[in-house]
C-alpha cells in the first residue's frame, strides 16, 4: 500500500535504474529518474498528488491537449553541492511563470507553495539521481496538459500536472552559431509568446531545422511586424555587451518569455556595478557594433545551457565572427560566479538556492 507524506501518496519503484546510466554518454533529456509526480484537476480543484514509479500514462484519443494545444511546461535544475547536499535553483520564479502561463492558456493555476512542495518531495526521493560531476545537474520538467475526452473547442475542465526529472550534462559543448531570422516569427504582439506553451516550441521547429541545415545551431528571433528588432535566441534570452554595458531586449512586450536565467545574470551584473540596459535592440545596432569592433560579447541565457556563448552571427549572406569567447571577461566571470553559488563554493547572498 502507498504511504502518505506531505499530503502526497508515495509508491516507490522496486529496483532503481540508476546503475544502468552511462554517465559518459548522457544525452540531454533522454534518461529519466526512477519516479515522477502526478496530480489531477477536476471539479474546480487540485486533488492530492502522488509520487509513483516513472511509467507511461494512458490517454484518450480525444484528449483536448492533443487537439487544441492546452499544454504548458517549465524547466529548472537541482544541483549537488560540494558538501553533498542538494539545492534547487530559484523554483519560486518558475512557479510564478508557470502560473502566468496557465492563466494565458486558460488553465488552472498550481499554487506556488504546492508547485515547490511537489518538486522538493520528488527530488528528495530521487536525490541520488542528482549528479556530482562538474557541469552536470538534474533537470526538472514540470508540465500541465488538458485531459477532457471531448472533441470540442473550449477550455478543458480536467487537467494533469506532472513532474519528470532527468540527469543532464552540458547542453552545448561549444560556442554556438546563430542566424538572424527575417521571415519566420516566434511570437506576435497579443499572442502567447510570454507563456511557456508547448505550441510556441512546435511552431519553431521548422525554421530552426532550416537554420541548422545552413550550418547554424539556432535562430535569433526578430519582431513579427518588421523583423527589425531582436527578441530571443532559439529557446534562450539573448544578451549583448557593447561599450561595457549589458544590453538585452526588454520583456515589456508580451512576445518575449521572462527568462529566469537572464534575470539572474542581470541581477548579478547590476550588483557588480555593471550598467544594464533593457530596451528595444535593433538588428542594425548589433550588426554595426560587430563590424566596428564595439561588440564585446553576445550570449544566450537559459535554464538548459545557463550561458551559451555566441561565436558567429549569420545575417543575410554574411557570417560575422564575434570576439573569442576566452577573452570575454564579464560573461565568463558571471557564469563562474553563478556555478559557484549553485555548487555551494560561494555563499548564496541572494537566497536563490532552496535546500532539499
Amino acid at each position: 500500500m502507498p504511504t502518505i507524506s506531505n499530503d502526497f501518496s508515495i509508491q516507490l519503484i522496486e529496483k532503481s535504474n540508476l546503475e544502468q546510466v552511462n554517465w559518459e554518454k548522457l544525452e540531454f533529456g533522454k534518461i529519466f529518474s526512477d519516479h515522477m509526480f502526478l496530480m489531477e484537476y477536476s471539479n474546480g480543484e487540485w486533488h492530492s498528488g502522488k509520487i509513483m514509479p516513472f511509467q507511461e500514462i494512458p490517454m484518450h484519443p480525444a484528449m483536448s491537449a492533443l487537439h487544441y494545444g492546452q499544454s504548458i511546461f517549465e524547466g529548472l535544475k537541482a544541483y549537488r553541492t560540494k558538501d553533498g547536499e542538494v539545492n534547487i535553483f530559484r523554483p519560486d520564479q518558475n512557479a510564478h511563470r508557470f502560473a502566468e502561463s496557465a492563466e494565458r492558456m486558460c488553465m488552472p493555476v498550481v499554487p506556488e507553495d504546492l508547485f515547490i512542495a511537489s518538486i522538493k518531495a520528488l527530488i528528495n526521493i530521487d536525490r541520488n539521481w542528482v549528479p556530482d560531476q562538474d557541469g552536470y545537474s538534474l533537470y526538472i520538467r514540470p508540465f500541465m496538459f488538458a485531459t477532457d475526452a471531448m472533441v470540442g473547442i473550449k477550455p478543458s475542465d480536467t487537467y494533469k500536472f506532472m513532474i519528470l526529472t532527468s540527469p543532464v550534462g552540458m547542453y552545448y559543448a561549444e560556442p554556438v552559431r546563430v542566424k538572424i531570422e527575417e521571415f519566420y516569427t516566434r511570437a506576435a504582439v497579443g499572442g502567447v509568446g510570454r507563456a511557456k506553451a508547448a505550441g510556441n516550441y512546435g511552431a519553431s521547429l521548422y525554421p530552426a531545422k532550416q537554420c541548422q541545415l545552413a550550418g547554424f545551431h539556432q535562430l535569433v528571433w526578430t519582431d513579427a511586424k518588421e523583423h527589425k528588432y531582436i527578441e530571443e535566441s532559439g529557446t534562450m534570452n539573448i544578451i549583448f555587451q557593447i561599450g561595457g554595458k549589458l544590453i538585452t531586449p526588454s520583456e515589456d512586450a508580451d512576445t518575449i518569455l521572462r527568462g529566469i536565467t537572464k534575470r539572474t545574470v542581470l541581477e548579478i551584473a547590476r550588483n557588480w556595478g555593471v550598467e544594464v540596459e533593457e530596451r528595444q535592440v535593433s538588428v542594425e545596432e548589433i550588426i554595426t557594433a560587430i563590424k566596428n569592433g564595439t561588440l564585446e560579447d553576445a550570449f544566450g541565457a537559459g535554464t538548459a545551457a545557463t550561458i551559451a556563448q555566441i561565436a558567429v552571427i549569420g545575417y543575410r549572406d554574411e557570417k560575422l565572427n564575434l570576439p573569442a569567447f576566452e577573452t570575454r571577461t564579464l560573461s565568463n566571470k558571471i557564469k563562474a560566479h553563478l556555478d559557484a553559488i549553485k555548487s555551494g563554493e560561494e555563499p548564496d547572498l541572494y537566497g536563490w538556492n532552496v535546500r532539499v
